[in-house]
């Protein structure tokens, strides 16, 4: 099965010119999935003294070999180990359900080959602010057909790079419906609807958005997505699912939605909670 498995993926190497592989866009999920918790951060769990959260950890000596070659897929430790069919060997290990597609074994061997860069996280990396390609007009009309922002030309970059044209803008009626429901998870009511119709002065969108925005149910429609992943319940949830008083943390998640306030220091107050200076309830 190594064996196959190798000639597929050279000759499909071959047969196309592909992109750079990019770590944060192809490599970390196939590493946080599938090795991360025998070979992370947590020493506990870490197994062979091997870890793939650094690149210092992964070309690391160990006892005569390395898990990366960087450029030698072949000579690499975790190529071997992931093309295995010795189940003692494979890894993952078949005992964790665990097992890499084909695709994601040619992204590593060509991840290796390419040097194995390790990038940091894209949330902890300094913006660069990228020139807007310049494109054309298409057919049709709307603001992706004849682009007016720089948004809008990379969208039209991106359509025409995979040969697929801009369809037509949407009647009012819908664009308001549609950014009602996105922003806010509730549709227009008819007052709205015939305001928006009867504005026909430049800018109108623009002034429909922050409308929206400014509504209190932006933050209760969008902090529901920060509750979810917080767990947040109004319940226990388990036996006889008794109540819990903590709404005000929800109030708090949707006033700071609401404020637009910023990302570090919305973090920075659910981490530090009593321990920041001068702490309210």
């Amino acid at each position: 099965m190594a064996g196959s498995v190798l000639a597929i993926l050279g000759s499909a190497s071959l047969s196309r010119a592909e992109k750079p592989v990019d770590f944060n866009r192809d490599i970390r999920a196939i590493l946080a999935n599938g090795c991360l918790r025998c070979h992370g951060p947590d020493e506990a769990e870490r197994k062979a003294d091997l870890r793939f959260d650094t690149r210092e950890g992964a070309l690391a000596d160990l006892g005569g070999h390395a898990a990366i070659v960087p450029g030698k897929p072949g000579e690499s430790e975790i190529f071997k180990r992931i093309t295995s069919e010795d189940p003692d060997e494979r890894m993952p290990p078949p005992s964790t359900g665990k097992q890499l597609t084909p695709h994601e074994v040619d992204l590593l061997k060509r991840w290796v080959a390419e040097g194995a860069n390790f990038s940091v996280h894209w949330a902890y990396q300094v913006p660069k602010k990228v020139a807007a390609p310049e494109v054309g007009t298409a057919e049709g009309t709307g603001r992706i057909a004849h682009p007016t922002s720089e948004i809008d030309r990379f969208v039209r970059a991106k359509l025409s790079e995979h040969g697929l044209m801009p369809s037509e803008e949407a009647d009012r009626a819908t664009l308001i419906r549609r950014v009602s429901l996105d922003l806010t998870g509730l549709p227009p009511t008819d007052e709205e609807v015939s305001a928006y119709l009867a504005d026909t002065t430049e800018g109108a969108y623009d002034r429909l958005v922050d409308r929206l925005l400014d509504k209190p149910a932006f933050g209760e429609h969008w902090a529901r997505m920060w509750l979810d992943l917080a767990r947040y319940a109004d319940s226990s949830g388990y036996a006889d699912d008794p109540m819990r008083t903590i709404w005000g943390y929800r109030d708090y998640v949707i006033r700071s939605f609401n404020a637009n306030k910023p990302f570090d220091q919305f973090t920075i107050e659910q981490l530090a909670g009593d321990v920041l200076p001068n702490p309210t309830e």
